[in-house]
This record gives C-alpha cells, sequence and structure tokens, in this order.
C-alpha cells in the first residue's frame, strides 16, 4: 500500500512539469484567439460590407508577424522560449513583439499549474482549466478591445450547466438560478447607472460573463464575485487615478476584474466566504 501510494506520488510528480508545458502550449493558442476573434468580429459588422478580405479563422491559417507579414518559422513560434531567444524581435524584420505573448503564455502556465495544485489529478480538474483558460481569452480581449465575444461567452455559460448536472461545482438547479440572476444583477445595475447618469456603465457581454459564472458555482458565490470584482476594479481604479495613469473620462473595462473574480471564487471561494462570515461574526 505505501509503496502503490509513493509510486502515484512520483508519478504526480512528473505530471506537475507537464501541466506547465500544457498550460505554455495552451497560451501560445490563446494568444491566436485574443488576436483573430476580435478581428473576424470587426470585419463581420464594418468589413464585409465595404469589401475588405475575410481575416483568417482560428485554425488553419500560418501566424504571421504583424510588422512584415512574414510567416513564422516553427522554431520562432514556441511558447515563451522563442520570444526569450529572439529578444522579443521578429526573426525576419527586426520588428518588436508584443510582450502581451509571453505574458499570456506564462500567466496560462502558472494558472493551469495552480489549478492542478489546488484540485488535483481528477474530471473536475479538466472542466476547471477549460473554465481558465475561457476566462484568460476573455479578460485579455476585454482588456484591448472592450468586448466579451458572444462566442466564448455563451459556450461557457452551456458548459457551467452541463458541469453542473454532472455533479460538479455546484447543482443544476442553483447553475441554472446563478446564470438567470448573474445576467439580472447586472442588467439592474446597468439600467440604474443608466437612468441617473445618461450613460452606459458596462456592455451586455459582462451580464453574460456574470451569468456564465453564475452557472459554473451557483447563486450562491454570486455575492462573493461581485464583491472581488468590484472591490478589486475599485483599488486599481482609484490607484491608477492617484498615479495619473489613467484620466477620470477613460472607460475601464469590467470583463478582466469579473474573471478574476470568478476564478478565485471556484478555486477556493467556500474558503473565502467561511473566512468573510468569521471576520464579520455573522
Amino acid at each position: 500500500m505505501i509503496e502503490a501510494l509513493a509510486n502515484a506520488q512520483g508519478i504526480e510528480g512528473w505530471l506537475y512539469p507537464l501541466t506547465v508545458v500544457l498550460g505554455l502550449m495552451v497560451g501560445s493558442f490563446l494568444n491566436v484567439v485574443i488576436v483573430r476573434i476580435p478581428q473576424r468580429l470587426q470585419w463581420q459588422w464594418h468589413g464585409k460590407a465595404k469589401g475588405f478580405p475575410k481575416p483568417p479563422g482560428i485554425a488553419g491559417a500560418t501566424s504571421r508577424c504583424p510588422n512584415c507579414r512574414q510567416s513564422i518559422r516553427w522554431r520562432d513560434n514556441l511558447p515563451l522560449v522563442s520570444f526569450l531567444a529572439l529578444k522579443g524581435r521578429c526573426h525576419w524584420c527586426s520588428g518588436e513583439i508584443s510582450r502581451r505573448y509571453p505574458l499570456v503564455e506564462a500567466m496560462c502556465a502558472a494558472l493551469t499549474l495552480i489549478v492542478v495544485w489546488v484540485l488535483g489529478f481528477e474530471w473536475l480538474t479538466l472542466a476547471a482549466l477549460a473554465f481558465t483558460w475561457c476566462l484568460i481569452a476573455l479578460a485579455v480581449i476585454d482588456l484591448e478591445h472592450f468586448l466579451l465575444p458572444d462566442c466564448i461567452t455563451l459556450p461557457l455559460l452551456t458548459a457551467g450547466l452541463i458541469v453542473s448536472a454532472m455533479g460538479g461545482f455546484t447543482d443544476l438547479i442553483s447553475a441554472l438560478v446563478g446564470a438567470v440572476a448573474g445576467y439580472g444583477i447586472l442588467w439592474a445595475v446597468f439600467q440604474a447607472f443608466r437612468i441617473a447618469t445618461g450613460k452606459e456603465g458596462m456592455g451586455y457581454g459582462d451580464f453574460k460573463l456574470l451569468a456564465a459564472l453564475g452557472a459554473w458555482m451557483g447563486w450562491q458565490m454570486l455575492p462573493l464575485i461581485i464583491l472581488l470584482s468590484a472591490g478589486t476594479g475599485a483599488i486599481i481604479g482609484i490607484t491608477m487615478l492617484v498615479l495619473k495613469i489613467q484620466e477620470r473620462s477613460q472607460p475601464v473595462p469590467f470583463g478582466p476584474y469579473l474573471a478574476g473574480g470568478g476564478w478565485l471564487a471556484l478555486l477556493c471561494g467556500t474558503d473565502l466566504n467561511q473566512f468573510y462570515l468569521a471576520l464579520t461574526g455573522l
């Protein structure tokens, strides 16, 4: 028995480095998603009617340097490693490569490792990994384009309901209520803000993202997710204003904060709720 446990621990020890490699590879793919989905949506909304060429889809097109448009060689496309080897420059034109590429790859590897470390090696971990990767893509797209694409948020919501129906992170009834409540809460805030100020404080993509988070974790986690998202957003926003990094009139995407709050709630929401209740004496 002891020998079997030791062997199992040894196998898991080897799996953690493979988890990091997997995270880097998925991060490289997410960079493609982050670039090409907004391009395709912009073409559908504006470029198609004007006769602009159709941008490449997620799969089936060679990656190219955005500066010189040369195809990127496979050895120059290795996650994180190639960026460091090329010192952040294109092999062909020496144009600067966006630092977003290695940052997304490194973040994806780190979060993938954390998910596996916290949840262990079981089927729910696979679901949590897919959840994490979708949130990374959504957060970065919203940060760069103020956009949360339906082609990611709606499948994420559907997947949350399916995982809940299979005995995932909550029961199906709580997931259904969470999806409806998640959408409804931010819709109500949106309407109240618009009536009070005459401005739109957030987009419908935020409603759908919170609905998806409710589908994954149930309505019980929504207060914590909103608290984490709004609290983090307020702290970062005030800090940026004080340091004059951002103007008061400049819009701030809420999606990254929702994604971060949802990810924390999935991994340690129960512990955070218990800590809050103990802190407040409830």
